[in-house]
């Protein structure tokens, strides 16, 4: 494997009139393509605006991001709006899906502002990959969260992107619906190689990636292999069968 992810001594630091408030401090770490690795941390600790750095959404104060060998810390936003519409797919805690529009259309919408053709079969089979080809159809008020989340993924996988990069993407679902979730992640990072990050303050959640890095105060406080992840599709189906049992037992 090789790093698609350096950063090297990454500061951010954001101006509120005078005051200058110092987000990361002086941040260095590299991901090995193929990695799945949780970032974890308490409120206000820097997780975000690290996530925000690693997606091209942000830019460092000061200090290097290498990504797949581009120095984008250099780049205009122009520049790295394209590399990030080519290289990442982002899932956000809120879904962030349009509230009147088809779960086929929203994933579609990527490969809309790329140019890319074949958008129908792509989307169709970027749906099927997350379980969702009965539900191209509906709408995100007719889909569970966890269903919504699902359509989310879809649509982070719809460019092919290296990187999928999500920030606390189980915060709004049941553990159930999370289990399933991170099924999903694990299953893209086992089966086509693609790199996983993910922010979660979920220890839970963290424990299913095979690494897990801590900040607290704009610093890394521990950087550690996960030497036995868990396994979220076993969970899941555990947690089906469990409540099949309960059900036929209640009658």
């Amino acid at each position: 494997m090789s790093a698609v992810i350096e950063i090297k001594e990454v500061k951010k630091i954001y101006k509120m009139g005078d005051v200058e408030v110092p987000a990361l401090n002086g941040i260095s770490l590299q991901v090995e393509s193929g990695e799945i690795v949780a970032i974890t941390g308490p409120s206000g600790s820097g997780k975000s605006t690290l996530m925000n750095i690693i997606g091209c959404l942000d830019t460092p104060t000061s200090g290097t991001y290498i990504l797949d060998g581009v120095d984008v810390s250099k780049l205009s936003d122009d520049q790295q709006a394209v590399i990030r519409n080519k290289k990442i797919g982002f899932v956000f805690q809120t879904f962030n899906l349009l509230p009147r529009t088809r779960a086929l259309d929203q994933v579609e919408l990527p490969m809309v502002y790329a140019g890319a053709p074949d958008r129908k079969q792509r989307a169709l089979a970027a749906l099927e990959s997350v379980g969702l080809a009965d539900r191209v159809h509906h709408r995100p008020n007719e889909l569970s969260g966890g269903q919504q989340q699902r359509v989310a993924i879809a649509r982070a996988l719809v460019n092919d992107p290296s990187i999928i990069l999500a920030d606390e993407p189980t915060g709004n679902l049941d553990s159930k619906a999370g289990r399933e979730v991170m099924s999903i992640f694990q299953r893209l990072n086992r089966e086509r190689g693609i790199t996983v990050i993910l922010v979660t303050h979920e220890p839970a959640i963290a424990a299913h990636t095979r690494r897990i890095i801590h900040i607290r105060d704009g610093f890394i406080v521990d950087d550690e292999p996960v030497a036995k992840p868990k396994d979220a599709e076993a969970e899941f189906s555990l947690y089906n069968n469990n409540s099949t049992g309960d059900r036929h037992e209640s009658h």
